[in-house]
């Protein structure tokens, strides 16, 4: 098919069919990344994960869900961030503040950036009545802590905190060291301490870890459970 110009030629380029596409600048790339913020659309379904709290101040169990949502799906930029969370349970007496306390996370969440300082504001309230021990021997400071607690293991399974691991040097010290304390305590009461608590009986409370794994070996006060030692 013919077409007739009717207008000068100011110009031409010859287009090659085996021609490499030009390459997309690296800030325009980048500008195509989506990021947490709040005016972004809640999806139609979110992926959520649903952790249950049973603690000593009431018979009934709290049923605490976060949903994430995906940020930029199957490109090398993919992220999984929380997105909002619903606190659930038959015991209403505490069903106002839950509800604020649910509100106003899930804000943060949307709000995006670093959200992990949640974890230490929420863990840091104390309840004036005294905490509690959960199962494992961690000590939870009140009730908000242990949501604090559960928001951190959350935050460590999509990857936003990074869990510290020890070293196998370390490890093995502590391993040892625990066998030789077990092994000095040969009493029946002790052995039966030992095995529903996990740790020793006799054991103090880690500041570090609010876990009852501290003991007194080699003149020096030792976490069996992160490590943490009054010798360094």
């Amino acid at each position: 098919m013919t077409h007739k110009v009717s207008q000068g030629i100011t110009g031409f380029e010859v287009v090659k069919d085996n021609e490499p596409a030009e390459q997309i600048p690296a800030e325009v790339e980048q500008s195509n990344i989506i990021q947490m913020h709040e005016s972004l659309k809640r999806p139609e379904m979110l992926l959520g994960s649903t952790y249950k709290i049973k603690t000593p101040l009431s018979e009934h169990s709290l049923y605490i869900t976060i949903n994430d949502i995906i940020l930029n799906e199957d490109t090398d930029h993919e992220q999984r961030r929380p997105f909002e969370v619903f606190i659930n349970s038959k015991n209403m007496d505490h069903f106002q503040w839950i509800v604020a306390l649910t509100r106003i996370m899930s804000a943060v969440f949307r709000k995006g950036g670093d959200i992990t300082f949640l974890v230490e504001e929420l863990r840091s309230v104390f309840d004036p009545s005294g905490g509690y021990f959960k199962k494992g021997g961690k000590f939870m400071p009140s009730l908000v802590a242990e949501i604090g607690d559960v928001v951190e293991s959350h935050l460590k399974m999509i990857g936003m905190i990074k869990t510290e691991e020890m070293s196998e040097h370390q490890q093995k010290i502590l391993d040892e060291k625990r066998a030789q304390f077990e092994e000095k305590s040969k009493q029946a009461s002790t052995e039966k301490v030992a095995k529903s608590s996990e740790f020793p009986a006799g054991s103090q409370l880690c500041v570090k870890c609010q876990v009852t794994a501290v003991i007194l070996m080699d003149g020096c006060m030792t976490c069996l459970n992160c490590g943490d030692s009054k010798c360094g």
